[in-house]
């Protein structure tokens, strides 16, 4: 009972004096792209509104794998923390091995912002809706192909859903990374891209592109026009790219509370609202137990679409 008392006691001070040095926030990406953008906003804020430095920390790799598998293993007391994205929950299912497990190594936090997919075509390409999509490709069996930013990004993994639901002959064409298959997709290289809103937005915005539907339950703001794929009858579609923090398992619940509590007040301030919506994400914070719920959730989903497509990466 004393012992019991005793960890009580030293978990209640620990969170009372949290953070007590800088605090590291992993992202297992390189710097530039939209996970590295939304930690280093939340990172500043975190450091102004807590009083200690929250640096943001760069560990590339395995398409986020290394960075994970690092975090899972560091002492858990909230001085380390990671800003995670789609790959996190569909890597263990993609992957042949990964050096952590998205439920056991860790604790969420909260979730942080969403963006959804977007279908885009040349505008050479016939089709103005998604229906007329898939009828296009019905009857030209073998000849239309999607472009999408690298095997098992949430993009491919949106097109392989839209694939496998209507059983179309359509082909993945990977490119490294979301700008190059905009690129191609705009000197019509490849005639069908699935990709995340940001990198598509400005193709769109100058006609460049046609988006025929947005894959989220509802339209998003920076394509007010552009219809969901449910608005148009298509079902069961919704692929968002998730942005979100994690801490190791171990971290004490006052902690992770307290990071969730001051998260939540900073996506929630106008201009971060502005600085995520022209990113192309919607601000979203939940709690620890519904940002849990939701990975459990996305792990289901998109570990169904990687074995139902056959995909692995050894």
């Amino acid at each position: 009972m004393a012992a019991a008392w005793l960890l009580f006691g030293v978990v209640a001070s620990l969170a009372q004096s949290y953070p007590n040095k800088p605090v590291r926030v992993v992202v297992g990406f390189p710097a530039g792209g939209p996970t590295d953008a939304i930690a280093r906003i939340v990172a500043q804020k975190l450091t102004d509104n807590l009083g200690q430095q929250f640096f943001v920390e760069n560990i590339g790799g395995a398409g986020g794998n290394t960075a994970a598998g690092q975090v899972a293993r560091v002492t858990p007391d909230g001085h380390t923390i990671m800003v995670i994205s789609t790959g996190f929950v569909v890597n263990p299912s993609l992957y042949a091995k990964v050096p952590y497990d998205p439920v056991k190594d860790f604790a969420p936090v909260t979730l942080v912002a969403v963006s959804p997919n977007v279908v885009v075509v040349n505008p050479q390409v016939p089709a103005k809706t998604l229906p007329e999509l898939v009828q296009l490709i019905r009857d030209n069996p073998g000849k239309y192909g999607f472009a999408g930013p690298g095997i098992g990004s949430t993009p491919h993994l949106g097109g392989e859903l839209f694939r496998l639901a209507f059983k179309l002959d359509l082909v993945h064409v990977p490119f490294t990374g979301a700008g190059p298959a905009i690129q191609a997709t705009v000197g019509g290289h490849t005639p069908i891209a699935f990709t995340a809103l940001p990198p598509a937005l400005s193709a769109v915005q100058s006609g460049q592109l046609r988006a025929l539907g947005v894959a989220s339950a509802e339209r998003a703001a920076g394509m007010p026009d552009v219809p969901t794929f449910a608005e148009q009858g298509v079902k069961d579609q919704d692929a968002d790219t998730l942005t979100g923090i994690v801490a190791p398992a171990g971290t004490p619940k006052e902690i992770v509370d307290l990071l969730y509590r001051e998260i939540a007040k900073i996506v929630a301030q106008p201009d971060v609202k502005q600085r995520l919506t022209v990113l192309g994400f919607k601000p979203v914070a939940n709690t620890p137990d519904q940002f849990g719920a939701r990975i459990k959730l996305e792990m289901d989903k998109w570990g169904k679409v990687v074995r139902d497509a056959k995909l692995r990466i050894e």
